[in-house]
């Protein structure tokens, strides 16, 4: 009986040993994964130590909806949106530049137009100049011979229309007052109505506004002066550049490429030649063209018998400078000169003459003569002349159509240059690719 407690308390000591053994184990195994963790320093602010640390944060709890981070405002923005705008503020600096480029220009009228002026004259001279030194002529003596004899032939032209002005101007205004006499008839002869008291009443209106702005012409006839003394300043200025543009022109250009970047320097030497062979051929061409039209049309009205009828092929000749607007000014003059001196039928015989050589002008010999190295688009033609004339009066409508066939040709090449470029810098195919491209298959026969 003394025994069976004995066993009984050892076997309970036993299973307490073996539960605190297995609890032991089960806090092991628990810590175990925490073991090689090194525990995060305290996350202080710089100027904080351990004693200064702010409250820790706690973490959101797992259940907490996730917050979404903020897009940065430039993705924020459409892309439709930046394109317009990164496009829209480089079109305004590109205006501001134009801008104080034409305000430039505006400022320094007289000389720009005087340059222009040159550039056109020398285009039309340099050829001499070149065919006088392959006969053997020195450049300095073929440039002076050719100066002088260009000029002298200009202003001989120039003395002819104001010599044949003078003399026929007694003519042209009795013609002109017995036109307006048949005028007058013929109104009061017309359907319309017209009373004689009605046309008396416009000669007064007439006479009255010009006694009435007596002050305004006297003005204007002193600012013609000035006009007259600013045209022989310009044309002194364009002599003097002719001059040396013709003699030393090559260097010039030379030294123009210095003022260019080396990286672009390669394309705009290369667009130098094109463009200036472009306004060569365009300034030959106008003048052949413009001569033909004026012998044609001077030849049609002078066997019509209209008075003046050389200053008025001159003038013809002169304004066929100014494309598609100088053709119908110059045609609608001989035509009110026709219509005023000779009658309602020559003036229609007149109009048939200046439509007939215009047409053939526009249809066979601009085509054959400029062709398509100067080809202009009649829009571009239309919108440059009227920006020319806005901008310099007839010099700047006389100098836009040349300016934009230089600029479209300069265009042109310095877009294929950029082209080439990029092909060069292309790397060469090689391998099976290279063997298609270098022997293709021929084409099917047919």
């Amino acid at each position: 009986m003394t025994r069976v407690p004995g066993w009984l308390g050892r076997l309970g000591g036993r299973l307490t040993r073996m539960g605190e053994r297995l609890e032991e184990r089960r806090a092991a195994a628990e810590d175990e994964p925490h073991r090689n963790e090194v525990p995060a320093p305290p996350d202080y602010p710089p100027e904080t130590g351990p004693e200064t640390a702010p409250d820790q944060v706690p973490a959101p709890p797992a259940y907490a909806p996730a917050v979404a981070a903020r897009l940065e405002p430039v993705a924020a923005v459409p892309w439709g949106l930046r394109v317009a705008a990164e496009a829209g503020w480089r079109l305004l600096v590109l205006a501001a530049a134009v801008w104080v480029l034409a305000r430039a220009i505006t400022s320094i009228q007289l000389v720009v137009m005087a340059f222009l002026a040159a550039l056109l004259i020398t285009a039309l001279l340099h050829p001499a100049v070149g065919r006088l030194r392959s006969l053997g002529m020195p450049r300095g003596l073929a440039t002076a011979v050719t100066f002088i004899t260009g000029f002298v032939i200009m202003g001989l032209v120039g003395w002819f229309v104001v010599w044949q002005v003078m003399e026929n101007i007694d003519t042209l205004a009795e013609r002109v007052q017995e036109g307006i006499d048949e005028l007058q008839k013929w109104l009061l002869e017309s359907p319309f109505h017209v009373t004689e008291d009605q046309i008396k009443d416009i000669a007064k209106n007439l006479r009255d506004a010009v006694g009435t702005n007596t002050e305004e012409i006297t003005t204007a006839g002193l600012e013609g002066v000035t006009v007259i003394v600013e045209f022989l300043t310009g044309i002194l200025l364009a002599m003097f550049c002719t001059l040396f543009l013709l003699y030393d022109g090559k260097r010039i250009w030379n030294w123009t490429l210095k003022a260019v970047p080396a990286q672009a320097r390669p394309g705009v030497a290369g667009a130098g030649p094109k463009a200036w062979r472009t306004l060569t051929a365009y300034v030959r061409g106008t003048v052949i063209v413009a001569l033909i039209d004026a012998i044609f049309i001077g030849i049609g009205i002078y066997f019509l018998d209209v008075p003046m009828a050389v200053p008025l092929a001159v003038f013809i000749f002169l304004f066929a400078f100014i494309p598609l607007v100088g053709a119908v000014i110059s045609g609608a003059l001989a035509v009110v000169v026709a219509l005023v001196t000779q009658g309602v039928f020559t003036a229609l015989m007149a109009l048939i003459v200046v439509l007939a050589v215009q047409q053939i002008e526009g249809h066979v010999l601009q085509p054959f003569i400029l062709g398509r190295a100067v080809r202009v688009h009649p829009l571009a033609v239309v919108l440059s002349v009227a920006a020319g004339g806005m901008v310099g009066g007839i010099g700047g409508a006389v100098v836009a159509v040349p300016l934009v066939a230089v600029a479209n040709t300069v265009v042109g090449y310095l877009r294929a240059y950029s082209q080439d470029q990029a092909l060069r810098m292309t790397p060469r195919p090689h391998g099976a690719t290279a063997t298609e491209l270098a022997s293709p298959d021929p084409p099917p026969a047919d």
